[in-house]
């Protein structure tokens, strides 16, 4: 893996913000999740976001939900996958 592919990876993943659910009125959280990369090589680090979250209480479909969008090396793409969970 090279510095730009981390830096990349590491960069979306800090993009994971919890969003406010205003269509629904609900009070669960929805946490948006953005990353230049495919889901494939972060399956790992996933799997133990949602292991940390149901640590920490949260249960995805419970009491959190989870929206990934993935731009598969596509960056040009981010701008509108950034719009899209907002």
């Amino acid at each position: 893996m090279d510095r730009r592919t981390f830096i990349g990876g590491v960069g979306g993943g800090l993009l994971a913000v919890p969003l406010h659910v205003r269509a629904q009125n609900s009070s669960i959280p929805i946490i948006g999740f953005l990353s230049g990369q495919s889901p494939g090589p972060w399956a790992r680090y996933v799997a133990a976001f949602r292991n940390g979250l149901t640590e920490t209480g949260y249960i995805e479909g419970k009491n959190v939900a989870i929206e990934f969008r993935w731009a598969e090396g596509r960056y040009d793409r981010l701008p509108a996958l950034a719009a899209e969970l907002l």
